[in-house]
């Protein structure tokens, strides 16, 4: 029996399944869970995985510390007047202490825009407001519009867009705000009832007992297990997050029990790795870091970026887990940076028949996205996936409610993983040079480049072009030559031997791989950027959209359509909350992206580029929408000064890229060189 076949046979679903239960033991909030950055509750169960590691068998076994902001939430107890028994309430990660149940005037307040609060006095009161946070807006504005507004809190009942399995579901996200603002989550059930007296009487008095406290600059602890490797310094890390909302059975229960079970699986069977594998669980993903856009994912951007800077340059790859014990769609995923995908294509199509759990076969999909740990790990220069979770009902039902339970586990997709992930761990760890492909990523930014605009603006986009075009053929030809290497050392059975045909040793083969992370950091560095709800995006395509949107907003306004213009103004960058929100609240959520230093904006630092301060343009614009103004002179004249500056950076930018792909073909051609003679 070879070794994939051992490992199948020997994989234990249930140990997984009731190693996730057992993580539910530890809570901040007896009744509801919730087990977060910095807390007790995260405490306990780092230090409950770290000893199930040492009885697991691991080698070795750690706790990194790493700094957080902490987040305890207790409890939050509302009770109605003539009523005796309390509603239970969620929360977000603000202080807000009662010192026992006190009372509080209760008011209604729409969505919780500034439109809402005319004629509203909600001095000290506690504040209702329906939110679509999927669809419409982050819950920070809303509540730090309250806050200024001098509300004691805001109560938050989902409208849509999460939490939808039950009326009775709560929600719980990242705050991405102030620890002042302080915010509850109430069920849509309990929100009809507060409704209904509010309709009745205009506002309510109310009892509120509730304990609610950030922590700044804690200690936890991310929980790291080592299978030591016949090579010890080239790594391959498995992460997983334990921190939780609610009890957080999939999410991340089934992922940090499925991570340990497969290390669990690969000693048992005796499995010798060529390379040290990492299972790392993760602290602090949910959330970690107070008023800031990029407040989660912190326990993973400590690890990488402060606690072991060597993983970059000697990690090879990152497989990261999330909600893995449920269907997603009608076929499994891979998503990955875009250049591990040929490698994964190719795995894939090698693959024996696994456990069948889905209609569709496994497919591959790029790039990673901001919603996991992944992504503070790749743009630290280590290549990382994760099975993709994005797809189905599950994050609009289920997701982050007291109804992510195993209510919705699905054994066969678990088994599945386990073993699609337990082989592909296995792929990699036979390889003799990480397989890197960036002709994909250079083919993806030449395809995302629009010469119209590089013509309109001046930009040598010709330039980046053939650029883009000579690094994607050196960067393909490299591939074939980086296949072969590991198809012969794969066939050898690793051995340190010579390999490749006898085209390049293995000493060779270490530097070509530490050519190929250095370019992957300097990729990562020069194409990957985010906009504002989080998408990864090219920076030329990120302008290229921010130009389109201006140039057709001027048009609008010298053609007289007004309502057109705002549309387009509408969707650049955030300045959508201009139209919403009062301006304390506009330029807090946006300066606060700019005006922080990097140890608060984390994996989000330098991200977002090319931001416009449109909020006396739009609010000026919104007047003359009310008034029946006409006379759009000023707003143009705006506009037009914003859309120069816009050229100018594209300009900037497109240059900047074309010596950054340049500088990283020569170095793929170099590398090549150097290690196969051509």
């Amino acid at each position: 029996m070879d070794i994939q076949e051992r490992y199948r046979k020997n994989v234990d679903v249930s140990y997984s399944y009731q190693l996730a239960k057992r993580m539910e033991k530890y809570r901040t909030n007896e009744e509801l869970g919730y087990r977060t950055a910095g807390s007790r509750a995260e405490y306990l169960t780092g230090d409950m995985l770290a000893e199930e590691m040492r009885k697991i068998g691991f080698p070795v076994v750690r706790k990194d510390p790493v700094r957080v902001d902490g987040w305890e939430f207790e409890r939050a107890l509302l009770t109605l007047p003539g009523e005796r028994e309390a509603i239970r309430l969620g929360a977000y990660q603000t202080d807000f202490v009662t010192e026992g149940p006190r009372p509080y005037r209760l008011v209604y307040a729409g969505k919780g825009t500034m439109q809402d609060y005319e004629g509203l006095d909600v001095r000290g009161k506690l504040v209702l407001v329906e939110i679509n946070q999927r669809d419409e807006w982050w819950i920070n504005y809303p509540v730090y519009q309250a806050h200024l507004k001098g509300a004691a809190a805001v109560i938050a009942v989902q409208s849509g867009g999460y939490g939808e399995v039950d009326d009775e579901a709560l929600n719980a996200q990242d705050i991405s705000g102030p620890a002042d603002a302080a915010a509850f989550s109430v069920s849509r059930r309990d929100a009809e009832r507060i409704k209904a007296l509010l309709r009745r009487d205009g506002e309510i008095e109310v009892l509120f007992d509730a304990v609610s406290r950030v922590f700044p600059n804690r200690t936890t602890y991310n929980i790291v297990g080592e299978i030591p490797g016949k090579n010890p310094e080239r790594r391959i890390l498995l992460s997983a997050h334990y921190d939780s909302y609610f009890d957080g059975f999939q999410d991340d229960n089934t992922a940090v029990s499925m991570m340990l079970s497969m290390g669990r699986t690969l000693l048992k069977i005796g499995y010798q790795p060529e390379n040290t594998l990492i299972f790392c669980a993760m602290a602090s993903e949910e959330w970690g870091v107070t008023d800031s856009m990029f407040d989660w994912s912190t326990g993973a951007y400590e690890q990488v970026f402060t606690v072991h800077p060597e993983w970059r340059g000697s990690v090879i790859a990152d497989l990261n887990f999330e909600l893995p014990a449920l269907a997603h769609g009608t076929r499994a995923r891979i998503r990955s940076t875009h250049e591990y995908v040929a490698f994964l294509e190719e795995f894939l199509e090698e693959l024996p028949d696994l456990t069948r759990a889905y209609p569709e076969d496994t497919r591959v999909t790029a790039p990673i996205e901001t919603w996991s740990d992944d992504f503070s790990i790749a743009i630290a220069g280590i290549p990382s996936m994760v099975n993709d979770f994005t797809g189905g009902s599950f994050m609009e039902t289920n997701y982050h409610s007291q109804f992510d339970n195993d209510g919705f586990y699905d054994e066969d997709v678990y088994r599945m993983h386990h073993e699609l992930f337990g082989l592909l761990l296995m792929a990699i760890d036979h390889t003799a040079v990480v397989p890197l492909d960036f002709s994909r990523t250079f083919a993806r930014a030449r395809e995302c480049l629009e010469l119209d605009w590089c013509g309109k603006t001046g930009a040598q986009g010709e330039a980046f072009l053939e650029a883009l075009k000579r690094a994607e053929a050196t960067a393909g030809e490299l591939y074939e030559r980086i296949r072969r290497s590991n198809r012969e050392y794969r066939r050898a059975d690793g051995g340190g031997k010579a390999v490749g045909g006898g085209e390049a040793s293995a000493a060779r083969l270490r530097a070509l791989e530490k050519t190929l992370l250095r370019v992957f950091q300097q990729a990562q560095d020069a194409y990957v950027r985010i906009d504002w709800y989080g998408n990864v995006l090219f920076p030329h395509g990120s302008l290229q959209e921010s130009l389109q949107l201006l140039s057709g907003a001027v048009r609008n306004l010298r053609e007289g359509r007004l309502s057109a213009a705002l549309r387009k103004l509408y969707e650049v960058d955030s300045n959508r909350y201009a139209f919403l929100f009062e301006e304390e609240v506009y330029r807090h959520f946006t300066s606060y992206v700019f005006d922080q230093p990097r140890d608060r904006l984390k994996w989000g630092y330098g991200r977002i580029i090319g931001f416009e301060n449109f909020y006396p343009v739009v609010t000026g614009l919104l007047r003359k929408e009310r008034d029946g103004g006409n006379d759009f002179t000023e707003e143009i004249a705006f506009l037009k000064r914003v859309l120069d500056r816009q050229e100018a950076l594209y300009r900037e930018e497109i240059e900047n890229l074309r010596l950054q792909t340049e500088r990283m073909e020569g170095l793929l051609r170099q590398a090549q060189k150097e290690c196969y003679g051509q």
